[in-house]
Protein backbone atom coordinates (compact mmCIF):
# COMPACT_ATOMS: atom_id res chain seq x y z
CA UNK A 1 0.00 0.00 0.00
CA UNK A 2 1.29 3.44 -0.91
CA UNK A 3 0.69 6.37 1.43
CA UNK A 4 1.28 10.11 1.51
CA UNK A 5 4.84 10.10 2.81
CA UNK A 6 8.31 8.82 2.03
CA UNK A 7 8.57 6.76 5.24
CA UNK A 8 7.10 3.30 5.62
CA UNK A 9 4.88 2.53 8.58
CA UNK A 10 3.73 -0.60 10.39
CA UNK A 11 0.48 -0.98 8.41
CA UNK A 12 1.79 -0.78 4.86
CA UNK A 13 2.35 -4.45 4.10
CA UNK A 14 -1.40 -4.69 3.55
CA UNK A 15 -1.50 -4.10 -0.22
CA UNK A 16 -4.39 -4.45 -2.63
CA UNK A 17 -5.89 -2.68 -5.62
CA UNK A 18 -9.60 -2.19 -5.02
CA UNK A 19 -10.70 -0.53 -8.25
CA UNK A 20 -13.69 -2.31 -9.76
CA UNK A 21 -14.78 -2.33 -13.40
CA UNK A 22 -16.91 0.79 -13.45
CA UNK A 23 -19.08 2.59 -15.96
CA UNK A 24 -18.69 6.17 -14.76
CA UNK A 25 -21.58 7.20 -16.98
CA UNK A 26 -23.97 5.34 -14.67
CA UNK A 27 -26.23 7.19 -12.23
CA UNK A 28 -25.12 7.01 -8.59
CA UNK A 29 -27.16 7.80 -5.52
CA UNK A 30 -24.07 8.97 -3.65
CA UNK A 31 -20.46 9.55 -4.70
CA UNK A 32 -18.03 9.42 -1.80
CA UNK A 33 -14.78 11.28 -2.44
CA UNK A 34 -11.96 9.80 -0.34
CA UNK A 35 -10.95 6.23 0.48
CA UNK A 36 -10.02 6.45 4.15
CA UNK A 37 -12.02 5.26 7.14
CA UNK A 38 -14.57 8.09 6.77
CA UNK A 39 -15.29 7.49 3.10
CA UNK A 40 -15.23 3.69 3.19
CA UNK A 41 -17.39 3.44 6.34
CA UNK A 42 -19.92 5.91 4.93
CA UNK A 43 -20.08 4.19 1.56
CA UNK A 44 -20.71 0.81 3.16
CA UNK A 45 -23.41 2.20 5.45
CA UNK A 46 -25.25 3.79 2.51
CA UNK A 47 -24.85 0.71 0.32
CA UNK A 48 -26.33 -1.41 3.10
CA UNK A 49 -29.40 0.86 2.95
CA UNK A 50 -29.93 0.08 -0.72
CA UNK A 51 -28.15 3.03 -2.31
CA UNK A 52 -25.89 2.69 -5.34
CA UNK A 53 -22.59 4.26 -4.28
CA UNK A 54 -19.12 4.83 -5.68
CA UNK A 55 -15.92 5.63 -3.80
CA UNK A 56 -13.57 7.95 -5.71
CA UNK A 57 -10.02 7.86 -4.33
CA UNK A 58 -7.24 10.07 -5.71
CA UNK A 59 -4.52 7.51 -4.97
CA UNK A 60 -5.25 4.15 -3.31
CA UNK A 61 -7.45 3.03 -0.44
CA UNK A 62 -5.83 4.02 2.87
CA UNK A 63 -3.36 6.41 1.20
CA UNK A 64 -3.96 9.34 3.56
CA UNK A 65 -4.33 9.73 7.31
CA UNK A 66 -6.06 6.37 7.82
CA UNK A 67 -2.86 4.75 6.60
CA UNK A 68 -0.83 6.89 8.99
CA UNK A 69 -2.85 6.69 12.19
CA UNK A 70 -1.69 4.94 15.37
CA UNK A 71 -5.25 3.53 15.52
CA UNK A 72 -6.26 4.27 19.10
CA UNK A 73 -9.99 3.84 19.72
CA UNK A 74 -11.10 6.15 22.52
CA UNK A 75 -14.46 7.36 23.76
CA UNK A 76 -12.71 10.34 25.40
CA UNK A 77 -11.22 13.03 23.21
CA UNK A 78 -8.56 15.68 22.70
CA UNK A 79 -11.34 18.17 23.49
CA UNK A 80 -12.14 17.31 27.10
CA UNK A 81 -15.65 16.93 28.46
CA UNK A 82 -14.93 19.83 30.82
CA UNK A 83 -14.18 22.06 27.84
CA UNK A 84 -17.26 20.81 26.01
CA UNK A 85 -19.46 21.60 29.04
CA UNK A 86 -17.99 25.09 29.27
CA UNK A 87 -18.40 25.84 25.55
CA UNK A 88 -21.53 23.91 24.56
CA UNK A 89 -23.44 23.15 27.75
CA UNK A 90 -23.94 19.98 29.78
CA UNK A 91 -26.52 18.30 27.54
CA UNK A 92 -24.39 18.75 24.43
CA UNK A 93 -21.35 17.50 26.34
CA UNK A 94 -23.30 14.35 27.27
CA UNK A 95 -24.13 13.86 23.60
CA UNK A 96 -20.45 14.36 22.80
CA UNK A 97 -19.59 11.58 25.27
CA UNK A 98 -22.25 9.33 23.75
CA UNK A 99 -20.75 9.82 20.28
CA UNK A 100 -17.49 8.10 21.19
CA UNK A 101 -19.18 5.06 22.65
CA UNK A 102 -21.42 4.80 19.60
CA UNK A 103 -18.44 4.96 17.22
CA UNK A 104 -16.59 2.10 18.91
CA UNK A 105 -19.80 0.09 18.90
CA UNK A 106 -20.16 0.66 15.13
CA UNK A 107 -16.63 -0.72 14.65
CA UNK A 108 -17.39 -3.74 16.81
CA UNK A 109 -20.67 -4.34 14.97
CA UNK A 110 -18.89 -4.22 11.60
CA UNK A 111 -16.21 -6.62 12.83
CA UNK A 112 -18.86 -9.08 13.99
CA UNK A 113 -21.17 -8.69 10.99
CA UNK A 114 -18.43 -9.16 8.37
CA UNK A 115 -16.12 -11.49 10.39
CA UNK A 116 -13.25 -9.03 10.14
CA UNK A 117 -9.82 -10.03 11.41
CA UNK A 118 -8.16 -6.69 12.20
CA UNK A 119 -6.41 -7.21 15.56
CA UNK A 120 -9.21 -5.40 17.41
CA UNK A 121 -8.88 -5.50 21.20
CA UNK A 122 -10.46 -3.73 24.13
CA UNK A 123 -7.83 -2.24 26.44
CA UNK A 124 -7.79 0.06 29.46
CA UNK A 125 -6.39 3.53 28.85
CA UNK A 126 -4.29 5.55 31.30
CA UNK A 127 -4.09 9.32 31.50
CA UNK A 128 -1.18 10.43 33.65
CA UNK A 129 0.06 13.77 34.96
CA UNK A 130 3.82 14.35 35.12
CA UNK A 131 3.93 17.66 36.97
CA UNK A 132 1.79 20.03 39.03
CA UNK A 133 0.24 21.82 36.05
CA UNK A 134 -0.72 18.50 34.50
CA UNK A 135 -2.26 17.42 37.81
CA UNK A 136 -4.63 20.39 37.64
CA UNK A 137 -5.46 19.56 34.05
CA UNK A 138 -6.13 15.92 34.97
CA UNK A 139 -8.44 16.98 37.81
CA UNK A 140 -10.48 19.11 35.39
CA UNK A 141 -10.66 16.20 32.93
CA UNK A 142 -11.94 13.80 35.61
CA UNK A 143 -14.44 16.32 36.96
CA UNK A 144 -15.85 16.95 33.48
CA UNK A 145 -16.03 13.21 32.76
CA UNK A 146 -18.01 12.64 35.96
CA UNK A 147 -20.53 15.31 34.94
CA UNK A 148 -21.27 13.56 31.64
CA UNK A 149 -21.27 10.09 33.19
CA UNK A 150 -17.98 8.90 31.72
CA UNK A 151 -15.99 6.56 33.95
CA UNK A 152 -12.46 7.58 34.97
CA UNK A 153 -10.86 5.98 38.03
CA UNK A 154 -7.84 7.27 39.97
CA UNK A 155 -5.14 4.59 40.25
CA UNK A 156 -1.81 4.27 42.05
CA UNK A 157 -0.05 2.27 39.33
CA UNK A 158 0.21 2.38 35.55
CA UNK A 159 1.76 -0.12 33.14
CA UNK A 160 4.20 2.45 31.75
CA UNK A 161 7.74 2.99 33.10
CA UNK A 162 7.19 6.75 33.31
CA UNK A 163 7.35 8.67 36.61
CA UNK A 164 3.96 10.27 37.28
CA UNK A 165 2.24 12.26 40.00
CA UNK A 166 -1.36 11.19 39.41
CA UNK A 167 -3.11 8.89 36.96
CA UNK A 168 -6.56 7.66 36.00
CA UNK A 169 -7.72 4.46 34.34
CA UNK A 170 -10.40 4.60 31.65
CA UNK A 171 -11.87 1.14 30.97
CA UNK A 172 -13.08 -0.35 27.69
CA UNK A 173 -10.98 1.58 25.20
CA UNK A 174 -9.35 -0.18 22.26
CA UNK A 175 -7.12 -0.40 19.20
CA UNK A 176 -7.05 -2.21 15.85
CA UNK A 177 -5.23 -2.53 12.53
CA UNK A 178 -6.78 0.28 10.47
CA UNK A 179 -5.88 -1.03 7.00
CA UNK A 180 -7.04 -4.59 7.67
CA UNK A 181 -10.30 -3.07 8.90
CA UNK A 182 -11.02 -0.77 5.95
CA UNK A 183 -9.89 -3.44 3.48
CA UNK A 184 -12.59 -5.72 4.87
CA UNK A 185 -15.13 -2.89 4.67
CA UNK A 186 -14.18 -2.38 1.00
CA UNK A 187 -14.68 -6.08 0.30
CA UNK A 188 -18.12 -5.98 1.94
CA UNK A 189 -18.99 -2.81 0.01
CA UNK A 190 -18.06 -4.43 -3.31
CA UNK A 191 -20.02 -7.58 -2.43
CA UNK A 192 -23.09 -5.40 -1.93
CA UNK A 193 -22.66 -3.90 -5.40
CA UNK A 194 -20.59 -0.83 -4.53
CA UNK A 195 -18.05 0.64 -6.96
CA UNK A 196 -14.52 1.87 -6.21
CA UNK A 197 -12.45 3.99 -8.57
CA UNK A 198 -8.86 4.54 -7.43
CA UNK A 199 -6.37 7.04 -8.93
CA UNK A 200 -9.32 9.33 -9.69
CA UNK A 201 -8.99 12.98 -8.63
CA UNK A 202 -12.21 14.95 -8.14
CA UNK A 203 -11.55 18.43 -9.46
CA UNK A 204 -14.85 20.26 -8.94
CA UNK A 205 -18.61 19.86 -8.60
CA UNK A 206 -21.61 21.56 -10.19
CA UNK A 207 -25.05 21.54 -8.59
CA UNK A 208 -27.98 21.11 -11.01
CA UNK A 209 -31.35 20.96 -9.27
CA UNK A 210 -31.89 17.26 -8.56
CA UNK A 211 -28.37 16.07 -9.34
CA UNK A 212 -24.68 16.97 -9.08
CA UNK A 213 -21.98 16.67 -11.73
CA UNK A 214 -18.52 15.76 -10.44
CA UNK A 215 -15.65 16.57 -12.77
CA UNK A 216 -12.86 14.06 -12.23
CA UNK A 217 -9.57 13.13 -13.86
CA UNK A 218 -11.44 10.21 -15.45
CA UNK A 219 -14.46 12.12 -16.70
CA UNK A 220 -17.74 13.46 -15.38
CA UNK A 221 -19.94 11.57 -12.90
CA UNK A 222 -23.62 12.21 -12.28
CA UNK A 223 -24.88 11.65 -8.73
CA UNK A 224 -27.67 12.70 -6.40
CA UNK A 225 -25.42 13.25 -3.35
CA UNK A 226 -21.73 13.90 -2.77
CA UNK A 227 -19.73 13.23 0.38
CA UNK A 228 -16.28 14.84 0.66
CA UNK A 229 -14.40 12.47 2.96
CA UNK A 230 -11.10 14.05 1.97
CA UNK A 231 -9.93 15.21 5.41
CA UNK A 232 -10.68 18.80 4.37
CA UNK A 233 -12.96 19.59 1.39
CA UNK A 234 -11.48 20.94 -1.86
CA UNK A 235 -12.08 24.45 -3.16
CA UNK A 236 -12.12 27.59 -1.02
CA UNK A 237 -14.64 27.12 1.75
CA UNK A 238 -15.51 28.45 5.22
CA UNK A 239 -14.04 25.25 6.68
CA UNK A 240 -10.58 26.23 5.47
CA UNK A 241 -10.73 29.17 7.88
CA UNK A 242 -12.11 27.19 10.83
CA UNK A 243 -9.64 24.29 10.65
CA UNK A 244 -5.85 24.29 10.86
CA UNK A 245 -3.57 21.47 9.55
CA UNK A 246 -1.21 19.77 12.00
CA UNK A 247 1.32 16.96 11.72
CA UNK A 248 1.91 14.23 14.27
CA UNK A 249 4.83 11.80 14.48
CA UNK A 250 4.89 8.09 15.31
CA UNK A 251 7.53 5.41 15.76
CA UNK A 252 7.50 1.67 16.44
CA UNK A 253 10.10 0.01 18.69
CA UNK A 254 11.01 -3.40 20.06
CA UNK A 255 11.98 -3.47 23.74
CA UNK A 256 14.93 -5.29 25.31
CA UNK A 257 13.17 -6.27 28.54
CA UNK A 258 9.92 -7.36 26.86
CA UNK A 259 8.00 -5.20 29.35
CA UNK A 260 5.35 -3.96 26.98
CA UNK A 261 2.57 -1.86 28.54
CA UNK A 262 -0.77 -3.65 28.83
CA UNK A 263 -2.98 -0.67 27.97
CA UNK A 264 -3.08 2.58 26.09
CA UNK A 265 -1.18 5.52 27.56
CA UNK A 266 -1.34 9.32 27.31
CA UNK A 267 0.54 11.99 29.20
CA UNK A 268 -0.71 15.58 29.41
CA UNK A 269 2.32 17.36 27.99
CA UNK A 270 1.97 20.00 25.26
CA UNK A 271 2.08 18.33 22.79
CA UNK A 272 1.22 15.09 24.53
CA UNK A 273 2.80 11.65 23.99
CA UNK A 274 0.74 8.53 23.44
CA UNK A 275 1.51 4.81 23.47
CA UNK A 276 0.12 1.41 22.54
CA UNK A 277 1.45 -1.99 21.52
CA UNK A 278 0.76 -3.95 18.36
CA UNK A 279 1.72 -7.48 17.41
CA UNK A 280 3.54 -7.53 14.08
CA UNK A 281 4.79 -10.77 12.52
CA UNK A 282 4.47 -12.54 15.87
CA UNK A 283 6.40 -9.91 17.84
CA UNK A 284 5.15 -7.04 19.96
CA UNK A 285 6.08 -3.50 19.01
CA UNK A 286 5.64 -0.37 21.10
CA UNK A 287 4.05 2.38 19.02
CA UNK A 288 4.66 5.86 20.39
CA UNK A 289 3.46 9.19 19.01
CA UNK A 290 3.76 12.91 19.66
CA UNK A 291 5.75 16.04 18.76
CA UNK A 292 2.76 17.56 16.92
CA UNK A 293 3.10 20.93 15.20
CA UNK A 294 1.27 23.02 12.66
CA UNK A 295 1.96 21.83 9.11
CA UNK A 296 4.83 23.71 7.51
CA UNK A 297 5.97 25.18 10.83
CA UNK A 298 8.99 23.03 11.65
CA UNK A 299 12.34 24.02 10.21
CA UNK A 300 13.56 20.43 10.42
CA UNK A 301 10.86 17.77 10.63
CA UNK A 302 13.56 15.12 11.07
CA UNK A 303 14.25 16.64 14.48
CA UNK A 304 10.68 15.81 15.50
CA UNK A 305 11.48 12.12 15.10
CA UNK A 306 14.74 12.57 17.00
CA UNK A 307 12.97 14.25 19.92
CA UNK A 308 10.29 11.56 20.01
CA UNK A 309 12.83 8.74 19.92
CA UNK A 310 14.98 10.35 22.60
CA UNK A 311 11.95 10.81 24.84
CA UNK A 312 10.90 7.17 24.45
CA UNK A 313 14.45 5.95 25.10
CA UNK A 314 14.52 7.92 28.37
CA UNK A 315 11.70 5.77 29.75
CA UNK A 316 11.69 2.46 27.86
CA UNK A 317 14.41 -0.13 27.25
CA UNK A 318 14.42 0.32 23.48
CA UNK A 319 16.13 -2.38 21.46
CA UNK A 320 15.40 -1.49 17.81
CA UNK A 321 13.54 1.29 16.01
CA UNK A 322 11.62 -0.43 13.22
CA UNK A 323 9.34 2.25 11.77
CA UNK A 324 8.93 6.01 11.83
CA UNK A 325 6.23 8.01 10.04
CA UNK A 326 4.12 11.13 10.29
CA UNK A 327 0.54 11.96 9.49
CA UNK A 328 -1.77 14.95 9.19
CA UNK A 329 -4.93 15.98 10.99
CA UNK A 330 -7.03 19.14 11.31
CA UNK A 331 -7.71 21.17 14.45
CA UNK A 332 -11.18 22.82 14.55
CA UNK A 333 -11.32 26.24 16.18
CA UNK A 334 -14.05 25.32 18.67
CA UNK A 335 -12.79 21.81 19.46
CA UNK A 336 -15.57 19.77 17.82
CA UNK A 337 -15.53 18.08 14.40
CA UNK A 338 -17.56 19.34 11.45
CA UNK A 339 -19.81 16.58 10.09
CA UNK A 340 -22.76 17.35 7.84
CA UNK A 341 -23.75 19.67 4.99
CA UNK A 342 -20.89 21.52 3.32
CA UNK A 343 -21.19 25.30 3.89
CA UNK A 344 -21.91 27.30 0.75
CA UNK A 345 -23.63 24.46 -1.08
CA UNK A 346 -27.23 23.40 -1.47
CA UNK A 347 -28.84 20.41 0.19
CA UNK A 348 -26.94 17.34 -1.00
CA UNK A 349 -23.20 17.94 -0.58
CA UNK A 350 -21.73 16.73 2.71
CA UNK A 351 -18.35 16.68 4.43
CA UNK A 352 -16.54 15.53 7.56
CA UNK A 353 -13.41 17.21 8.93
CA UNK A 354 -11.79 18.68 12.04
CA UNK A 355 -11.28 15.38 13.86
CA UNK A 356 -8.21 16.50 15.89
CA UNK A 357 -6.35 13.36 17.03
CA UNK A 358 -9.51 11.23 17.10
CA UNK A 359 -9.82 10.36 13.42
CA UNK A 360 -10.72 6.68 13.75
CA UNK A 361 -13.61 7.55 16.07
CA UNK A 362 -15.02 10.57 14.26
CA UNK A 363 -14.40 9.02 10.84
CA UNK A 364 -16.51 6.07 11.95
CA UNK A 365 -19.16 8.25 13.59
CA UNK A 366 -19.39 10.28 10.38
CA UNK A 367 -20.66 7.20 8.56
CA UNK A 368 -23.71 7.06 10.83
CA UNK A 369 -24.35 10.81 10.81
CA UNK A 370 -23.99 11.19 7.04
CA UNK A 371 -26.06 8.06 6.40
CA UNK A 372 -28.86 9.42 8.58
CA UNK A 373 -28.76 12.87 6.95
CA UNK A 374 -28.82 11.42 3.42
CA UNK A 375 -31.37 8.65 4.02
CA UNK A 376 -33.70 10.16 6.65
CA UNK A 377 -32.84 13.86 6.57
CA UNK A 378 -31.86 14.12 10.22
CA UNK A 379 -29.38 12.94 12.84
CA UNK A 380 -29.36 13.38 16.59
CA UNK A 381 -25.75 14.54 16.31
CA UNK A 382 -26.39 17.09 13.54
CA UNK A 383 -26.82 20.24 15.71
CA UNK A 384 -23.66 19.49 17.70
CA UNK A 385 -21.36 18.68 14.78
CA UNK A 386 -22.92 20.66 11.94
CA UNK A 387 -20.40 22.50 9.73
CA UNK A 388 -23.00 25.26 9.57
CA UNK A 389 -22.97 25.90 13.32
CA UNK A 390 -22.21 29.45 14.36
CA UNK A 391 -20.53 29.98 17.72
CA UNK A 392 -19.24 33.57 17.67
CA UNK A 393 -17.62 33.31 21.10
CA UNK A 394 -16.44 29.70 21.28
CA UNK A 395 -13.13 29.41 19.42
CA UNK A 396 -13.12 33.06 18.37
CA UNK A 397 -9.62 33.71 19.71
CA UNK A 398 -8.31 30.60 17.95
CA UNK A 399 -10.14 31.65 14.77
CA UNK A 400 -8.41 35.02 14.79
CA UNK A 401 -5.01 33.58 15.69
CA UNK A 402 -5.05 30.86 13.03
CA UNK A 403 -6.20 33.15 10.24
CA UNK A 404 -3.74 35.89 11.19
CA UNK A 405 -1.07 33.18 11.03
CA UNK A 406 -2.26 32.09 7.57
CA UNK A 407 -2.14 35.69 6.38
CA UNK A 408 1.29 36.17 7.94
CA UNK A 409 2.62 33.00 6.31
CA UNK A 410 1.22 34.11 2.96
CA UNK A 411 2.81 37.56 3.11
CA UNK A 412 6.09 36.56 4.76
CA UNK A 413 6.79 33.80 2.27
CA UNK A 414 6.08 36.14 -0.64
CA UNK A 415 8.20 39.03 0.62
CA UNK A 416 11.06 37.49 2.58
CA UNK A 417 11.77 34.47 0.44
CA UNK A 418 15.43 33.73 -0.17
CA UNK A 419 17.06 34.67 -3.45
CA UNK A 420 19.74 32.55 -5.08
CA UNK A 421 22.02 33.36 -7.98
CA UNK A 422 23.27 29.88 -8.83
CA UNK A 423 22.10 26.29 -8.48
CA UNK A 424 25.52 25.50 -7.05
CA UNK A 425 24.33 27.13 -3.83
CA UNK A 426 22.01 24.11 -3.25
CA UNK A 427 23.74 21.20 -1.52
CA UNK A 428 22.90 17.52 -2.18
CA UNK A 429 19.86 16.49 -0.13
CA UNK A 430 18.88 20.14 0.36
CA UNK A 431 15.68 21.92 -0.63
CA UNK A 432 14.82 25.62 -0.86
CA UNK A 433 12.00 27.92 -1.83
CA UNK A 434 13.59 30.88 -3.59
CA UNK A 435 12.95 33.83 -5.84
CA UNK A 436 14.64 34.13 -9.21
CA UNK A 437 13.90 36.98 -11.60
CA UNK A 438 10.61 37.80 -9.80
CA UNK A 439 9.33 34.21 -9.92
CA UNK A 440 8.99 31.82 -6.92
CA UNK A 441 10.38 28.29 -7.14
CA UNK A 442 10.74 25.16 -5.02
CA UNK A 443 13.96 23.27 -5.66
CA UNK A 444 15.10 19.92 -4.28
CA UNK A 445 18.51 18.40 -5.05
CA UNK A 446 18.90 14.66 -4.67
CA UNK A 447 22.10 13.12 -3.31
CA UNK A 448 22.99 12.00 -6.85
CA UNK A 449 22.82 15.59 -8.11
CA UNK A 450 19.40 15.45 -9.78
CA UNK A 451 17.44 18.68 -9.37
CA UNK A 452 13.65 18.86 -9.13
CA UNK A 453 12.39 22.35 -9.93
CA UNK A 454 8.76 23.39 -9.35
CA UNK A 455 6.69 26.50 -9.05
CA UNK A 456 6.35 26.90 -5.29
CA UNK A 457 2.86 28.41 -5.23
CA UNK A 458 0.15 26.05 -3.98
CA UNK A 459 -2.70 25.93 -6.53
CA UNK A 460 -5.31 25.93 -3.76
CA UNK A 461 -4.98 29.45 -2.34
CA UNK A 462 -1.62 30.69 -3.69
CA UNK A 463 0.41 30.23 -0.49
CA UNK A 464 4.05 29.19 -0.83
CA UNK A 465 4.93 25.61 0.10
CA UNK A 466 7.63 24.65 2.62
CA UNK A 467 9.98 21.68 2.66
CA UNK A 468 9.27 18.65 4.86
CA UNK A 469 12.65 16.96 5.16
CA UNK A 470 11.33 13.89 7.01
CA UNK A 471 8.74 12.93 4.39
CA UNK A 472 10.49 14.49 1.35
CA UNK A 473 7.43 16.56 0.51
CA UNK A 474 6.42 20.15 -0.10
CA UNK A 475 3.78 21.16 2.48
CA UNK A 476 1.48 24.17 2.37
CA UNK A 477 1.40 25.93 5.77
CA UNK A 478 -1.93 27.64 5.06
CA UNK A 479 -4.39 24.79 4.47
CA UNK A 480 -2.33 21.60 4.44
CA UNK A 481 -1.99 20.60 0.78
CA UNK A 482 1.09 18.43 0.22
CA UNK A 483 3.13 17.49 -2.87
CA UNK A 484 6.02 15.13 -3.61
CA UNK A 485 9.40 16.19 -5.01
CA UNK A 486 8.01 16.04 -8.55
CA UNK A 487 5.04 18.23 -7.65
CA UNK A 488 2.52 15.37 -7.63
CA UNK A 489 -0.43 16.00 -5.33
CA UNK A 490 -0.28 13.94 -2.12
CA UNK A 491 -3.10 15.47 -0.08
CA UNK A 492 -5.69 18.21 -0.61
CA UNK A 493 -7.44 20.57 -0.42
CA UNK A 494 -5.62 21.36 -3.67
CA UNK A 495 -6.89 19.29 -6.59
CA UNK A 496 -3.94 20.16 -8.82
CA UNK A 497 -0.19 19.44 -8.64
CA UNK A 498 2.55 22.02 -8.35
CA UNK A 499 3.67 23.24 -11.74
CA UNK A 500 6.72 21.21 -12.74
CA UNK A 501 9.54 23.03 -14.49
CA UNK A 502 11.71 19.95 -14.98
CA UNK A 503 13.93 17.43 -13.22
CA UNK A 504 17.47 17.54 -14.52
CA UNK A 505 20.96 16.42 -13.57
CA UNK A 506 23.61 19.07 -13.42
CA UNK A 507 26.71 18.27 -15.43
CA UNK A 508 29.66 17.41 -13.24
Amino acid sequence: MYRDGARKNVWQDEIRNFSTENDLNEWFDTAIVGGGITGVSTALKLQESGQKCIILEAANIGFGTTGGTTAHLNDFFDTTFAQAIHDFGLENAKLFAESGKEAIQIIENNITKYSISCDFARKPAYLFALDEDQEKKLKDIVTGAAEVGHEMLYVNEISFPIPFREAVLIPEQGHFHPIKYIKALCEAFIQLGGAIEERCICEEHEEHGEYIILTTSKGKIKTKNVVYATHIPPGINLLHFTNAPYRSYAMAFSLKDNHYPRGLGYDLCEPYHYYRIHEFEGENLLIAGGEDHKTGHSDDTGECFSRLENYVREHFQVETTYYSWSSQYYEPIDGLPYIGKLPGTKERIYTATGFRGNGMIFGTLSSQILHDLIVTGESKFEPLFSPLRIKPIVGFTDFVRENVLVAFDYIKDKIFVERIDSLSEIKPGEAKVFRYESEMYALYKEINGTFHLLRSTCPHASCEVRWNSAELSWDCPCHGSRFNVNGKLLTGPSTKPLDKIFPFQKNK
